[in-house]
């Protein structure tokens, strides 16, 4: 734990005031109730704090896991989503035994703004119903059942509930602006609640009934012959529970990395300052106590896990529904409270837990006559907040690709659920990527002039320049680019001779190979011969695997530097007749042994 415990007590009690209205908020809108949520915040918090990879992860409902959460319970009710909950667990601890945690920071900064987006937009239209005042309807698609809540709402208003939501709102918006360190959530919860009391404010709608404690721990939910229909649900759940919580954790440690930082800039200005002070009581003859104490250095930089993150999470989701409470993942808004507070040692996160347990057990005839209404002003002040607009600016003006992504995986969040919204971000995303490196592949026509030996005479390098053409191929030679490569080389008319400088490929993948090999029999059929000078060591074992090195060598096309496939050429050219005799027959023979070629010739290759 942190050598700090106070500021980590300090900062949990302040996570557990934020945390307690959006752990009833998520609840309710997930469908399982507000005593779910807390259970969730509770239970999952407490065991992905002791047990995860992340000194300051915050765990527990959130948002995102509600959006997928909805569809669940529409189709297989409350209990399963409580078995889906436990399978996502112990798919997650299985993807924590496989190491797989370092594979999530290959998701593109677009993918995840979109992903953000969409998940507000469809917290924001969740939250309708309860906002408006009038019974969920039935559905499962959120734009659905928005449309159907505004129709209910125009048959008979409800004032009162819209009234609430937005005094919550404005005052949670307002105030975060205003002061920023205080929880206004709690507060506009409060004053909610009390005016709804005050005033007889039967229009709103309060929580109900909640039990005085977490419900003894049951597998009562779980169905054996269920389970087969519960995987895809099962696996959507850990994928999202896997994304949203590393992404939280390697937001946290952003956010304690900076602070750590600013606190050292911090105390080297006092030393510097104390330093003076210290050096003006020398001179007087005066010293003091607070001279001679130095400054708390500032604490180190942490960094979370990945694969411990997994584990953590894997176990909260297994522990979470025997109490009744429904997936959990790693919270960012929380988390990011946690930081900013002053959180030092993962003992925060676990004070949350412990704070929030002694409010089921303590505060449950309390907590249950917050209205909805309120609890919907929450979640739509968090919607909003959740939107970095400075972030989408950014996004959309980097690429024309990376705002195509961004948009595209933020419609399909709203359109579809948010699972295959983040793999058709990815895939679109992965596409439009490798259509950017195949781009950077160039064919470029270079002059052979600077290797040819200096006995050449003006008229010989006529000739030389007119029947032997000299590329460079830069960058990589795979499939997403080969057969432009392929149309490019075998375009080349009226020369006899091709030199190909390959030492500047970066890779080449089977098709690359392949595409390789096709030209160089093309050209061959035509009667143009091809020479290659400069292939890499790490690329011959794909141009190996398809026959490509065999038919360089059979034929001696394969050489060690540049300067040795043109003499090669010379040669072909002397031997067809077309130059005259050389003077001196230079005998420059193919590179002996082709897998001893090295790059220390590079100008030349």
């Amino acid at each position: 734990m942190g050598r700090e415990p106070r500021r980590d007590l300090l900062a949990g009690l302040t996570v557990a005031i934020v945390a307690l209205p959006l752990a009833l908020g998520f609840g309710v809108s997930s469908g399982l109730g507000a005593e779910a949520g807390l259970a969730t915040a509770v239970v999952a918090g407490a065991v992905a704090a002791f047990f995860g990879g992340s000194s300051f992860q915050v765990s527990g409902p959130t948002g995102a896991m509600t959006v997928v959460l909805v569809p669940i319970v529409a189709q297989y009710g409350p209990g399963g989503v409580l078995a889906v909950g436990l399978l996502a667990g112990v798919m997650l601890v299985g993807l924590a035994v496989a190491r797989a945690g370092r594979y999530m920071r290959y998701v593109p900064a677009p993918v995840v703004e979109g992903f953000t987006l969409g998940i507000a937009c469809v917290i924001a239209l969740q939250q309708m119903p309860n906002a408006l005042g009038v019974e969920k309807p039935e559905g499962e698609r959120v734009l659905v059942v928005t449309w159907r809540a505004l129709e209910e709402f125009a048959a008979a208003p409800n004032w009162t509930a819209v009234a609430l939501t937005a005094a919550v709102v404005t005052v949670m918006l307002a105030g975060a602006r205003w002061r920023p360190t205080v929880p206004f959530s709690i507060v506009a919860v409060i004053a909610a609640t009390l005016a709804a009391q005050a005033f007889h404010l039967t229009d709103a709608k309060p929580i109900g009934e909640l039990p005085a404690g977490l419900p003894a721990p049951s597998l009562g939910f779980l169905d054996m012959g269920d389970l087969g229909t519960l995987l895809a649900p099962a696996v959507a759940v850990a994928a999202l529970a896997a994304l949203e919580s590393l992404l939280s954790a390697q937001v946290a440690d952003g956010m304690a990395t900076a602070q750590a930082s600013q606190a050292a800039q911090t105390g080297h200005t006092g030393q510097t300052s104390q330093a003076a002070q210290t050096s003006q009581a020398a001179q007087t003859g005066q010293t003091s106590r607070k001279d001679k104490t130095a400054p708390a250095p500032a604490p180190a930089p942490q960094h979370h896990d990945p694969d411990k993150e997994l584990l953590g999470q894997g176990l909260a989701n297994i522990a979470a529904p025997l109490f009744g409470g429904v997936p959990a993942t790693g919270a960012i808004a929380r988390t990011a409270v946690n930081v900013r507070t002053g959180a030092r040692s993962r003992l925060a996160s676990l004070t949350h837990a412990a704070v929030l347990a002694v409010i089921v057990f303590a505060a449950a005839p309390l907590v249950s006559k917050i209205p909805l209404a309120a609890l919907a002003g929450v979640l739509l002040a968090t919607a909003v907040r959740m939107v970095e607009v400075a972030s989408l600016r950014a996004m959309a003006r980097a690429t024309r690709s990376d705002a195509a992504v961004l948009v595209l995986t933020a419609g399909a969040t709203l359109a579809l659920d948010l699972v295959y919204a983040v793999i058709i971000g990815l895939l679109v995303a992965g596409a439009l990527a490798l259509r950017d490196v195949a781009r950077q592949a160039r064919l470029d026509q270079v002059s052979f002039k600077a290797h040819l030996p200096g006995d050449h005479t003006d008229e010989e390098h006529s000739l030389l320049a007119e029947h032997i053409v000299k590329y460079r191929l830069e960058g990589p030679l795979f499939f997403a680019g080969a057969h432009r490569f392929l149309l490019e080389l075998t375009d080349i008319a009226d020369v006899r001779v091709v030199i190909l400088r390959m030492s500047r490929v970066s890779t080449i993948d089977a098709t690359g190979a392949l595409v390789l090999k096709d030209a160089v029999e093309t050209l061959d059929r035509r009667g143009i011969v091809v020479l290659t000078s400069g292939i890499r060591p790490e690329h011959r074992r794909a141009l190996d695997s398809v026959g490509a090195l065999d038919l360089l060598r059979a034929e001696g096309r394969e050489y060690a530097t540049t300067p040795d496939a043109v003499a090669a050429a010379r040669r072909h050219l002397h031997g067809a007749g077309i130059l005259p005799a050389p003077r001196t027959a230079p005998r420059t023979a193919p590179h002996p042994d082709p897998r001893a070629a090295t790059l220390v010739e590079e100008p030349n290759r």
